[in-house]
This record gives structure tokens, sequence and C-alpha cells, in this order.
């Protein structure tokens, strides 16, 4: 079979390139490009500090299994359609996940679209995230499932995938340990086999990221009581702690973001909790457009555990409630559920409640 790997340098797709090569299949290695000039975003994200480094990397990773390598640049599609809109939602007071845009539209969209634009064939598209896909003859949809260890499950961030994508999809290391990918790349003498894993999106001053002036506000409780001032909402997020700098009885969090009013609301801990989200821009992955209400567990973030939630689906979005109350919800992340290791969907959320 012909399988394109998607490879970044790191030693998750590389293990992933050495594993198909080594059951037989011809492999070809392609990298996104997905920076330029004037996007800073990519400093700490897939592909390091050093740009270079990362294909000089993934490029070695090629040469030892002995596989094509090439390079796509993506880095205006990349700009256009997700670095936008990642900065239109933080100034906008908004906590998006571009990781999960990301991969629907560019990894798993644009990236594989412009590889077989250029002439290059294959017949799957291969990549080193830790999850599985499965197909099931009963339901006849294809089902994506976490990766076996949680830790290191990225299935929160791939929940938008369709049907057709992922039939096409390869996750050789869903049934691997992160020890166990070590121990292989270390066996398998693979260049990368002791490099540090890749960062968050971006780590750093989003005034500095978004090349936008300071624009200082008001950061108040509930009841519109003045506590404290910021220099831009694009530095706070639902549930923030760290960085209020405000002296107060009890430990403070960012409750609200008010864009009309240039705000941070704040408050404390019990002030935070809450009993459901709304949600819409729903991608059903093991369900067909349920239109009962059902019981699963759900994920509001890529670090939290699950929780127990009853699911009322509308024709464009879903109502979550919690069975108990959870803290820190917040607008434009994702929220996706789940049966055990059973991704049935997700959305963004639009509110909670």
């Amino acid at each position: 079979m012909e399988i394109l790997v998607g490879v970044s340098g790191g030693v998750d797709s590389a293990v992933a390139l050495h594993l198909l090569k080594s059951q037989g299949h011809n492999v070809i290695g392609a990298m996104m490009k997905i920076y330029d000039g004037d996007i800073k975003t990519i400093a700490n994200s897939c592909y390091g500090t050093d740009k270079i480094k990362e294909i000089n990397d993934a490029k070695a990773n090629c040469d030892h299994v002995g596989c094509e390598f090439h390079v796509f640049d993506l880095a205006r599609e990349f700009n256009d359609i997700i670095f936008s809109e990642f900065k239109n939602q933080y100034l906008s007071g908004l906590t998006p996940n571009p990781c999960v845009m990301c991969n629907k539209l560019i990894k798993f969209g644009e990236f594989p679209k412009k590889v077989k634009a250029s002439g290059v064939k294959f017949d799957k598209f291969a990549t080193g995230h830790y999850a599985r896909n499965e197909f099931n003859a009963q339901t006849g949809r294809w089902e994506l499932k976490k990766g076996i260890n949680p830790k290191k499950d990225q299935t929160y961030f791939l929940y938008r995938l369709s049907q057709d994508e992922l039939n096409n999809i390869l996750f050789p290391l869903g049934a691997m340990q992160k020890e166990q990918v070590r121990k292989y790349a270390l066996e398998n003498n693979i260049p990368v086999a002791k490099k540090q894993d890749s960062q968050d999106f971006y780590k750093g001053d989003y005034s500095e990221l978004f090349d936008v002036e300071e624009f200082k506000g008001e950061i108040k409780d509930r009841f519109g009581n003045v506590l404290g001032h910021h220099n831009g909402i694009w530095n706070y997020t639902i549930g923030q702690r760290k960085g209020l700098k405000i002296a107060y009885r009890e430990p403070l969090y960012v409750i609200d973001i008010d864009k009309t009013t240039n705000s941070v609301i704040v408050g404390i801990k019990d002030e935070t909790f809450c009993s459901g989200l709304i949600a819409n821009n729903i991608n059903w992955v093991a369900l067909d457009n349920p239109q009962k209400p059902f019981e699963a567990t759900a994920k509001i973030r890529s670090a939290s555990n699950p929780v127990e939630v009853v699911v009322y689906p509308s024709e464009n979005e879903i109502k979550v409630e919690f069975k108990q109350k959870i803290s820190a919800i917040a607008p434009s992340q994702a929220v996706v559920l789940y049966d055990n290791d059973i991704v049935l969907g997700g959305g963004t959320i639009l509110n909670s409640f």
C-alpha cells in the first residue's frame, strides 16, 4: 500500500513512518511548512524554535527508512484559515482552540489535498497521533477511539474528522504507550529517538503575537465593582487565576470576559461552577444526527477528566447538562462527547449556564 506519512521532525511521526515501512508498505514522508516571516505562532508549536532543524530532522527520519521526503508550503492557508481566526477570537474575549481547526482544515484537509495535487500518489494518509479509528459494521460508520494511553490521547483535537477522512487515515501509534514509542525509536536507531516533544501552540505575550497596542480596561466583580485593571482582554481566559494581581480575601478567578465594555469579570471559586453548556458547529462521529437525549461523558478541555452528562440534541446545537457542576467553561473551546473510549461527536462551546 502507498502511504503518505505526515512527518514533523519529532519522534512520534518518525516511529509511525518506521512502523509502516517495517510492515511492508511503501511510505512517503511529507512535512507542512506553516510559518513565514510574519507568523510567530510556530516558534513554540509543531516545529519548535529552530525551523530549519525540524526540516532536517524530518528528512533524516525519511532517509533512515529510505523513503521520499517532501516539504509543502501551507503558510498562506494556515495564516488565512487558522491564525487569523485565532487572533480575531482572542481579541473578542474568546478562548479558541486552534489545534482542533488546524487538524480538520489543514493537517487532514489542505495538506493531503496539496500533496495529491502535486502528483504524489498515495492510498492512505498516516500521522503520529495517539488515537485509533475502526469501522463498525453494525452501524456502518467509522469510529474514532481514544489512544490506549489516556495521558497521550489526542482524540479531543480530532473530533471534527469526517467519515470520509477517517476511512482514509491511519494512526499507527494508537495502540502504543509513549514509553513503547521511545523504546521502539531507540531500538531501531531512529535519529530523533531522544528528542523532546513539541510544546503548546504558543507561549508568550499575545500583544506581541497579535501586533496590537495595549488596550487597558477594568477588572470587576459581577456587581460592577472595580477591583483592578488589565492591558488587554486577550490575556485572560475563563477560569484563570494567575496574573490578576488583585489582593482579595479569597483567591479570584476569571468568570467572564465582556468585550462590549472591555472588562474582565472575576469572582471566587464558587462562582466559576456551571451546570451545563450550549454548543454549536456540531460534528457527529460515531452517531448519525441523534434526535433524542442520551447519556455520555464529556471533556471541555484537552487535559480535563471526562464528566458524566446528559446531551439534548437539536437541529443546530446541543445542550449538555452535567450530572455534577464543573468549573471554568470557556466559550469557543470544544466540548467532546464519549461513550467509554469512542468519540460520539462534539462542538464549539457557545456559553454556559
